[in-house]
């Protein structure tokens, strides 16, 4: 299985771009007059790019919004069009991506290991299509898979949270029980571990990507056990974790959410985030879609990217809130994985 070697530094500092407004059938992005598509010189002004939400939705403030935001800042640079359409459950999945093969697009991203058997359906029948997935192996001619070492990043998170418990507990809620999210929670229950042998870490899958309440039950029940951090992998239903936390907050109780995907202190507050376990879908989008505007699609190949290739890890955010003493010991250990002197357990 091959890697990508870093991003360049430009292109990991790429703004986030704010997201409003999302139908159920998806939103056509396009540029003011005078903007990136008037602009001649844009190189891909006549490229157009699709996405396909799983079930979370691309206002989910974690995996799909990232993957989103990728192409929205392909299409600042590029001056090409894209658009989404968004899943509300499996059978959605096949019929979105055959619109866009049906309108000619030229590349057509399935975000989300659920979208797995979809994608290689849809590429099978289209074979002069193109086709990239996140977080699902596709093994197709005209596929380009991408995948992540989220228990890599986990396992820093873990460190986190082993070395900041007040409580000795610790909760961990996730979405689906699927193997993506497993890496989730193998990573941060050794990362815990590793440091604090005596902290216990309580497990609740809710079954869900898109119910916060859902997680606000999970993360409560977590908290009334007396932990007082919280890990999610959950997607929108993370959202509920944080929402419970706020609203212990203004009960003077004080407890703390690790957020996922992005940098969740950005969009829930720094007073109940403690750190994120950032997966730079974003970045894996712009990646993989340049190459394709500039011809150099690498159809069936399959990307991993972990700590080695900074696709997976913590946020410049976190010396926020982690102590100094608990960050040296983060990078210690990173620095540890790296080099391959840690080999961190994927289930």
């Amino acid at each position: 299985m091959k890697t990508w070697v870093k991003a360049t530094a430009g292109l990991m500092l790429a703004a986030t771009l704010v997201i409003s407004g999302c139908g159920s059938k998806g939103t056509d992005s396009k540029p003011a007059a005078g903007g990136a598509a008037a602009t001649s010189s844009k190189k891909g002004e006549k490229f157009n790019i699709g996405m396909v939400t799983d079930i979370g939705g691309v206002n989910d403030k974690s995996f799909n919004q990232s993957a989103w935001e990728g192409l929205k800042q392909i299409e600042k640079d590029t001056g090409a069009k894209v658009k989404y359409l968004q899943s509300k459950g499996d059978a959605d999945f096949v019929p979105n991506l055959n619109q866009f093969v049906k309108d000619n697009y030229n590349l057509t991203w399935g975000i989300g290991f659920l979208m797995g058997d979809a994608v290689k359906t849809v590429a099978a029948q289209n074979p002069k299509s193109q086709f990239a997935i996140i977080d699902n192996v596709v093994e197709a001619p005209n596929v380009e898979s991408v995948t992540f070492a989220e228990h890599e990043g986990s396992y820093l998170a873990g460190v986190v949270a082993g070395l900041t418990t007040k409580t000795n507990k610790i909760g961990f809620v996730g979405g689906l029980d699927i193997p993506v999210i497993k890496r989730f929670e193998a990573g941060f229950k050794a990362g815990v571990a590793a440091v604090n042998p005596n902290a216990k870490v309580t497990i609740n899958y809710t079954g869900a990507f898109d119910k916060p309440d859902l997680g606000k039950v999970a993360a409560a029940t977590i908290y009334n056990d007396g932990a007082d951090i919280i890990f999610h992998a959950a997607g929108a239903t993370g959202n509920g974790v944080f929402n419970e936390a706020k609203d212990r907050l203004k009960a003077g109780k004080k407890v703390w959410v690790i957020g996922v995907d992005k940098d969740q202190s950005l969009e829930f507050g720094d007073d109940v985030t403690l750190t994120s376990m950032m997966k730079r879908v974003d970045q894996a989008v712009i990646r993989v879609t340049n190459d394709a505007i500039d011809g150099k699609f690498q159809a069936g190949k399959i990307v991993t990217l972990g700590l080695k290739e900074d696709g997976v890890g913590l946020p410049e955010t976190s010396s926020k809130n982690v102590a100094p003493d608990v960050l040296k010991k983060v990078q210690e250990y990173k620095d540890k994985i790296v080099k391959g002197e840690i080999k961190v357990p994927d289930k």
